[in-house]
């Protein structure tokens, strides 16, 4: 029996027809609905809601149109729910496709580093670097295991304890340990580079929290002994001065590491994933200096520097026929192991970094370049003013004579005289001069292997002066460093030909060739005859003071004033200088000695020479000459 259906309460009610006129649960089996309208045409709202609209279901009019989302009809919206519901469905779906695509594909290796970072601890295994021999074979500089100390805060169970025992044990700051064990991290460094005896007794504490790891760091048998020709390393052990930083990518090796799996409070995991790369140990130098003549220089030139009241010194031996440094050092000096202490100055190699006007040293170099011209010997005469004029000023000689001398070649060098060697020069002429500087390369650099040294103060021929030839002539006006004058005066050492002053003799077990680097300045006659005029300097001259028993001795003075800041030159205070080669017949080694700031005259550098090259002799078993 077909019934009434029924939707609303009370006047609201309608009636819309039998259940077999139902189609698809709409009303006439279509999907519009009966309605009735008032007398003014607008559809009836019933129930107690006011004039509202059509109200379905069981719902309501008090309050407002309410709506039964469940049976409202979806055919008459604008947007179907269905829709809506499938479109937020799927607009989830398709956010999390693209953050599974951003954690898997996209940036999957970002998020993995992530993940290891928090998992897995990756320790370094650093290379030893390469160790630095003298020419015997003796160790100079080495690298030698020690320890890493660190903590892991988290893993600290008794801080006060912990501090305790680091400033007792490291003689580490109280403040400073214990901030750094209650830092919020799994790994804090406390000491780097502690000696391992020191790590040892540290670990018989059997701290929470504490570990170490591995590491490397420089030692120095010899102590201070020539610390600035070797140089310094870093924390890291990258060299960062001396032949540490000219041979750095030779005695750096390549670190190593372990990575190890850690658990979530830090600690390392029994079983857990783990990798080790041995690290690769650096190369090995050898030099050529020797041990012994190295500290018989340095206390002489600590001695001299003491005894003339310098501001400070150097000293360069070498080999003149191959080159070879067998000795260097500057005053002061400093301990690579105390570098709070060591100022950027004293760590400076002066012969090789600073520049100076080598003063009558350079009278040498003059005088093989006029020989070399031919255009005059060692016995041409000069008639020599007491004063000569250069550019605006006079220039006179150290003996401060009112009076003129004919005097040879030989003469001027053996006094020393500048207002000689004025002569020399203007004879030479303006354009040649130049062009012989550059054949003793004084204009360039020495070639050697050391880092930093000094360009210098050079003029070029077209910024010479009215008083540039003149001053240069006699050691003035032009500075350079000392190792450029010690190469080209090598040069006449050795026939003419200079060498390379190097410090490397051997390389990763290869011998290094030095040999493309020498250069022919003078020929060797002209080298002969200048050669002769030194030893007149040290028998009979200005040098007498650097003669030594049983050997035939070449050698120059030189005295220069010092330059100021401000222009001209500073009063009562020079560059006093030596220079010399033994044996002068067959010259073996070459000395180059410079005190800076001296207040009185160019015999203070040849007290320092004679103990210097009667020790170079003997060590390397010269045989006597005289």
């Amino acid at each position: 029996m077909a019934r009434d259906r029924y939707s609303g309460d009370g006047a609201g009610r309608r009636r819309y027809g039998s259940d077999d006129q139902m189609r698809g649960g709409r009303p006439n089996g279509r999907g519009d609905r009966s309605r009735s309208y008032d007398r003014a045409g607008a559809p009836r709202g019933g129930g107690r809601g006011g004039s509202g609209g059509y109200r379905g279901g069981s719902g309501r009019g008090r309050g407002g149109v309410q709506t039964d989302l469940l049976h409202s009809d979806l055919a008459h919206e604008n947007i179907p729910r269905r829709t809506v519901a499938l479109g937020v469905l799927g607009a989830g779906m398709l956010a999390g496709i693209a953050q599974l695509m951003d954690y898997q594909v996209v940036n999957a290796g970002t998020y993995r580093d992530r993940a290891d970072e928090r998992r897995v601890s990756s320790q370094t295994l650093f290379a030893k670097r390469g160790a630095i021999y003298d020419r015997n074979g003796n160790v100079i500089a080495q690298s030698v295991e020690c320890e890493n100390v660190y903590a892991n805060p988290k893993l600290v169970e008794d801080v006060d304890k912990t501090v305790k025992v680091l400033v007792d044990v490291l003689g580490m700051d109280a403040e400073d340990a214990e901030e750094k064990l209650t830092r919020d991290k799994t790994f804090v460094y406390l000491q780097r580079q502690v000696d391992e005896v020191l790590a040892a007794e540290l670990g018989e504490h059997d701290l929470p929290g504490i570990e170490f790891e591995p590491s490397i760091m420089r030692v120095y048998p010899y102590g201070r002994l020539a610390s600035q020709v070797i140089g310094v390393v870093n924390i890291d052990n990258d060299g960062l001065s001396g032949l540490e930083k000219q041979y750095n990518d030779v005695l750096t090796g390549t670190n190593g590491w372990i990575v190890r799996e850690r658990a979530r409070d830090g600690s390392f995991i029994a079983g857990g994933a783990y990798e080790k790369v041995e690290a690769e140990d650096g190369a090995d130098l050898v030099l050529t200096l020797d041990m012994d003549i190295q500290q018989a220089a340095e206390e002489a030139l600590a001695q001299a520097v003491e005894g003339s009241h310098a501001q400070s010194g150097s000293v360069i031996v070498t080999d003149p026929r191959s080159g070879d440094i067998l000795a260097c050092c500057s005053n002061p000096t400093y301990d690579q192991t105390d570098l709070a202490n060591a100022s950027s100055a004293d760590m400076n190699l002066r012969i090789v970094t600073d520049s100076y006007e080598p003063g009558s040293v350079f009278k040498a170099i003059v005088s093989g370049m006029a020989i070399d011209m031919g255009i005059v010997t060692p016995d041409t005469e000069f008639a020599v003013p007491a004063e000569i004029k250069v550019g605006d000023d006079w220039v006179g000689d150290a003996d401060n004579r009112n009076y003129g001398l004919t005097m040879t070649l030989r003469e001027i060098m053996r006094r020393s005289s500048n207002t000689g060697m004025v002569m020399v020069g203007e004879k030479i002429g303006a354009d040649d001069f130049a062009a012989y500087l550059d054949e003793f390369e004084i204009t360039s650099p020495s070639g050697i292997d050391f880092p930093g040294e000094s360009a210098g103060t050079i003029r070029k021929r077209e910024e010479y002066d009215g008083a540039s030839l003149g001053a240069m002539s006699f050691g003035q006006g032009i500075a350079i460093a000392p190792v450029r004058v010690a190469r080209a005066i090598g040069g006449i050492a050795n026939g003419g030909v200079m060498t390379t002053p190097h410090f490397v003799q051997a390389c990763a077990g290869e011998r290094v060739d030095w040999t493309e680097g020498e250069k022919r300045a003078i020929g060797t006659e002209a080298a002969s005859q200048v050669t002769s005029m030194m030893v007149t300097v040290v028998d009979e001259g200005t040098g007498t003071d650097a003669q030594i028993p049983g050997y035939d001795v070449a050698g120059k003075t030189g005295t220069a004033q010092r330059a100021t800041e401000g222009g001209g030159y500073a009063e009562d205070i020079y560059m006093s200088s030596f220079l010399g080669f033994a044996p002068a017949s067959d010259p073996e080694v070459l000395v180059y000695i410079t005190l800076d700031g001296t207040p009185r005259g160019s015999n203070a550098a040849c007290e320092p020479f004679v103990p210097i090259m009667s020790k170079a002799l003997s060590v390397l078993g010269v045989d006597r000459t005289r």
